[in-house]
């Protein structure tokens, strides 16, 4: 937990409230969390999901774990402690967005079940979906886009989730879904279909 090192400081009430927000853009503020191994399909599948709410004219963004680290975490490596602090800026950025009525994707590996427990605590218990991207680790590798896991193998990067250090997976998410054996229209439309059971978003018609 980050220590508030800040003093005389003081909350400030906004007058146009979260709720007038979500009225004005005809949805509810929530964040979907995608966690899974790299190459699980965390990021491509972010983009469908934002890309199918986009469509239907939602308010939307998605943060990535690789474009977040070229700016707000880039001072942040991959050991525990730095993990934990990246997960940790992610998740009260999302608050965030959340709070402005947009509905926020993250995709990041985030590998500690008790960092994403930390984002989870700072939302309202329906606004945040957890969405396990639960791929197996030779069909990660078999994909392997950016060259990661032969690195990692060969002992050239260090601390790499599912390698060298661990990924806990998540124990009760809102959705699981298997890239390995799921297209990605059919995991698009299973978190679309939660979205809707949820009423984070209007059925689609």
């Amino acid at each position: 937990m980050a220590q508030q090192k800040a003093t005389h400081i003081t909350w400030h009430q906004a007058t146009v409230t979260a709720q007038d927000r979500e009225q004005l853009l005809n949805q509810k503020g929530c964040v979907i969390w995608f966690t899974g191994l790299s190459g699980s399909g965390k990021s491509t599948l972010a983009n469908a999901v934002e890309q199918l709410l986009h469509q239907r004219q939602h308010h939307t963004y998605v943060l990535d774990g690789d474009n977040v680290r070229h700016g707000l975490n880039k001072n942040l490596g991959f050991s525990p402690a730095d993990r934990e602090e990246n997960i940790r800026r992610i998740g009260e950025v999302a608050k965030l967005f959340a709070d402005a009525g947009t509905i926020v994707m993250t995709a990041f590996i985030s590998p500690y079940r008790a960092d994403r427990a930390q984002a989870r605590a700072l939302l309202p218990d329906d606004r945040f979906v957890e969405v396990f991207v639960a791929c197996p680790l030779d069909v990660c590798e078999e994909r392997d886009t950016k060259g990661l896991y032969k690195k990692a193998r060969a002992g050239e990067i260090k601390e790499f989730t599912g390698i060298s250090a661990p990924y806990e997976s998540p124990l009760e998410p809102e959705v699981t879904l298997n890239t390995a054996d799921l297209s990605l229209e059919e995991c698009a439309q299973a978190v679309m279909a939660f979205l809707e059971t949820a009423d984070l978003v209007p059925a689609g018609r």
